[in-house]
């Protein structure tokens, strides 16, 4: 995916996303960081084609995200939000079955293939047990991991995910994520918890104010000075005995950021 001088805002003189460009590789895990406010869903919306950009250009494949049609765009690209779905009457199967949607062809009905994959999806979310259960029912990390298998059931290159942790505790939030890093698939998401997205990233992205602050490795943008201008707080990095970095962070007193 490429991102070329990004400009989105709902309305004459209010720009949300502001002249933003990056590019990941195929099977990249990135992790879009900044405060509240800071523009990350409304980058998400341009990225998964909810919105259409004032300016700039999104790029999959060297290929236009709006010369396609959005059948083609649903086959490339699939999107887990943070809202669940409200009680409906459906089962998991039916859910992740949805996903097969951007892949059916006319007023077909589903075929063995559509099965198979939709199995294969469940499967992989660890969920075949819970198939026929009413997604209702479940609870929120179990919810969270039938969206996904919704996703990895459309057969898309890229999977887009706004906070896919919010509202988990932290097993819940630990499992999400390793089974992300599972997929070989490119992923991009938002993502709260400094300490997660560096062992959850390949590159990582900070916005403040609706531009890109700083992009790249986990490594060179996971830093102090990056963090504590981003975030308006002192940060701290501690080196854990197993190798990864660890973050802490306080509020800046008089008015300073270290």
């Amino acid at each position: 995916m490429r991102v070329e001088g990004l400009h989105w805002g709902p309305r004459a003189g209010l720009t949300l996303v502001n002249d933003i460009g990056f590019a990941i590789e195929a099977g990249s895990r990135l992790a879009i960081l900044g405060p509240n406010g800071a523009g990350k869903t409304s980058l998400l919306r341009c990225l998964y084609r909810a919105v259409q950009p004032n300016a700039g250009r999104i790029s999959v494949d060297g290929v236009d995200l709006w010369s396609i049609s959005a059948r083609e765009a649903a086959r490339t690209i699939a999107v887990v939000l943070q809202e669940m779905p409200g009680d409906f009457p459906f089962s998991v199967r039916d859910v992740v079955m949805m996903g097969r949607i951007p892949r059916r062809e006319g007023l077909s009905g589903w075929s063995d293939f559509d099965r198979e994959r939709v199995q294969h999806a469940l499967a992989h979310l660890d969920l075949g047990h819970l198939a026929g259960r009413q997604f209702a029912t479940l609870s929120g990390g179990e919810k969270q991991r039938v969206l996904i298998a919704r996703a990895l059931a459309q057969e898309p290159r890229i999977i887009i995910l706004d906070e896919p942790t919010n509202h988990l505790d932290i097993r819940h939030q630990l499992e999400i994520l390793e089974l992300l890093q599972t997929l070989k698939l490119t992923i991009v998401s938002t993502l709260h918890d400094i300490n997660l997205a560096a062992e959850f990233a390949t590159d990582v992205a900070i916005l403040t104010a609706g531009r890109l602050t700083a992009f790249g490795s986990p490594e060179d943008v996971l830093r102090p000075r990056e963090l504590s201008a981003a975030f308006g707080v002192n940060a701290t990095v501690h080196n854990a005995a197993a190798g990864g970095a660890r973050f802490s962070f306080s509020l800046p007193r008089q008015g300073s950021i270290s």
